[in-house]
């Protein structure tokens, strides 16, 4: 997802090989070590446009690919957030910085006093899903509502490798358009359906995934979606899947003009191997089409009453658009889609599987930006899918590296560093003495803005600064082999790093654990400089290799890479490598050949460290 507005299928593991099961559309992995759920879905919803209430039925086909027997199981009723007294109404009231989307401030700008939107709802304002009723393989289960989690203890546990099914019957209202779902946005929006299900948590060797839903990130089971919608017959819709009755619908699908009897029409989609299913409507969508070369169909929905200038920023987006699917496929991976979406809705902008949902009146810029970035996720998000509530770094950071990357290589920019945002937004917090680790829950951030440069900011520079100790060629063949590894696997942390270690042959455990699991900082000076002798000194806690320039008496300069000894190796460099670093040792000389006029550690800045002012260092003439 995106605070800052404005700005096939490979199933080779690295560590073993794996047996293939495909069965309509399933794909079910069996190695030693590994196991996933699968959860597929059939769904038929019907929505009054009056009320903004609908009625839903509900079969999940759960296979249990565990080693683990299941008394219980755990769905996420997203949209009982939005009610006065929820968690997330609690957390707004909390927290010292709560987001501006999601409360007003009353006060003044130098002395803020914060008040929940969600807090001021009433009754046929409010979110909620009600489940009227639940079976497992026909039978009846007892559950239990606990806010956004509905608790269900099973009459019969799930075997290993067994496969059940699921019945509900359930109601929801969508609420007023507080974060990301809603209705009647700010800019019109009738409907932004995400998490507008019940939806089963996900089971993994770590346990269940429970969590309630508080502020942010999702995590889910992997599975196919049938999606029937029936919603008044002058809406378009547009979001996740395809369109199976395009001949009964028109709206932008053909150029066939639909004959409808009476007031509604359905809407059937299907979606194969994905981990959600999210959709918007409104009756004034524009519905463009662009087919990208050897890519998938993209799809535009975008308000047709805007001003004449936004409407046509919307037109300049979409070979944009292509282009970067064009760049994220060829440097990450291919997208393994038919399709992608970008549609007005929601706030800000969001992932979604198989479309964005984004704010659509900014500038030309701003909507470029967005896309960028959530287009991006679909690759680190909804194809990799880390758990985000525990690793949102490697979704938010890795997509904000790569969306730099690509507008950088777009607009022909010629900045030697595409990344300074991030290493700015990053230093900026671990000076700030509000930095968590990076093993943070997203939830647990103290203040929203140490969660935001902590996932975006310094998990941008997670991936900029591998590529400065391991070389740019070593994490250009390691975020390919990321990608084609661990797509549709849900990655954690060691396999970006194991297989990083992989490509490059170093040992970079210490990397992770410096940079990922603690507050350590950065800091290398320049101590000293006598004649031919040059000394460093390492200030910060954090190890890391080290770019030299050094600028002799008479005007020549020479590039030196001193390696980091526990790194157990080197990068391919045309700088003069001198022997190693070892960590222990806080002070460090050389000598070069010529007398020296000047010292500047790690020139192109791609090393985060928090003080830059002692990385230069000047003699006195």
């Amino acid at each position: 997802m995106r605070f800052k507005i404005g700005s096939i299928l490979c199933v080779c593991m690295i560590l073993f090989s794996s047996e293939i099961i495909a069965q309509n559309n399933t794909i079910t992995y069996k190695k030693d070590g590994y196991w996933q759920q699968q959860a597929d879905y059939t769904m038929s919803i019907d929505m009054d446009v009056e009320s903004y209430q609908f009625k839903g039925t509900q079969n999940i086909k759960y296979t249990n690919n565990s080693p683990d027997v299941l008394d219980k199981v755990f769905y996420h009723l997203y949209f009982n957030a939005f009610q006065p007294g929820s968690e997330m109404d609690a957390r707004i009231q909390s927290i010292k910085d709560p987001d501006g989307r999601m409360a007003t401030n009353v006060g003044t700008k130098e002395n803020p006093i914060y008040e929940s939107r969600i807090a001021k709802l009433n009754p046929d304002e409010i979110g909620y899903i009600k489940v009227k009723s639940l079976k497992q393989n026909g039978k009846t289960l007892s559950h239990e509502l606990s806010g956004t989690v509905l608790e269900v203890k099973l009459n019969t546990p799930i075997q290993p490798g067994e496969t059940v099914d699921f019945d509900m019957v359930f109601d929801g209202q969508v609420p007023v358009q507080i974060r990301r779902s809603g209705r009647n946005n700010k800019e019109g929006v009738a409907l932004s359906m995400a998490q507008w299900y019940p939806k089963l948590a996900e089971y993994d060797d770590e346990g269940w995934h429970a969590n309630a839903y508080i502020a942010r990130e999702f995590h889910g089971v992997w599975g196919n979606f049938d999606v029937k919608i029936t919603i008044d017959k002058n809406y378009t819709i547009g979001g996740t899947g395809y369109l199976q009755n395009p001949e009964d619908i028109g709206h932008g699908y053909t150029d066939k003009e639909v004959v409808t009897k009476g007031k509604k029409l359905t809407w059937h989609f299907i979606a194969p191997n994905v981990h959600d299913f999210t959709w918007a409507a409104d009756p004034e969508y524009i519905h463009d089409r662009l087919q990208v070369a050897n890519g998938p169909m993209l799809h535009f929905f975008y308000k047709k009453t805007m001003p004449q200038e936004k409407l046509d920023n919307w037109k300049k987006l979409q070979p944009i658009s292509a282009r970067l699917m064009d760049y994220y496929s060829e440097h990450v991976g291919k997208y393994p889609y038919k399709q992608y979406s970008v549609i007005q809705g929601g706030d800000g902008g969001m992932e979604y599987g198989m479309c964005t949902l984004i704010v659509g009146e900014g500038s030309i810029n701003g909507l470029i930006g967005v896309t960028a970035h959530e287009m991006a996720h679909s690759w680190f998000q909804f194809i990799l899918a880390s758990n985000e509530s525990k690793h949102e770094w490697m979704d938010e950071g890795f997509t904000s590296y790569i969306e730099d990357q690509a507008l950088h290589a777009l607009t022909n920019s010629n900045r030697t560093n595409p990344y300074t945002g991030g290493y700015n937004g990053y230093i900026n917090l671990a000076k700030s003495g509000l930095e968590q680790p990076l093993t943070t829950h997203a939830d647990r951030y103290a203040v929203n803005r140490a969660y935001s440069r902590s996932a975006y900011s310094k998990g941008e520079v997670f991936l900029a600064q591998l590529g400065y100790i391991m070389g740019e060629d070593n994490l250009k063949k390691t975020i390919k082999k990321y990608f084609a590894d661990f797509s549709f696997k849900h990655p954690k942390p060691m396999d970006i790093i194991r297989t990083a270690e992989k490509i490059s042959g170093m040992e970079l455990d210490w990397y992770l654990m410096d940079f990922g699991q603690t507050t350590n900082t950065i800091d290398y000076a320049v101590k000293s400089v006598d004649g031919n002798t040059v000394t460093l000194e390492r200030i910060g806690l954090m190890p890391m290799p080290i770019d030299l320039t050094v600028t002799y008496t008479d005007g020549s300069t020479e590039d030196f890479y001193i390696p980091l000894r526990q790194m157990r190796g080197e990068k391919v460099t045309s700088a003069t490598t001198k022997a190693d670093w070892a960590w222990a040792y806080p002070t460090y000389s050389l000598e070069t050949s010529k007398p020296v006029k000047a010292v500047q550690i790690d020139p192109n800045q791609f090393m985060a460290d928090i003080n830059k002012d002692n990385n230069t260092y000047s003699v006195s003439e």
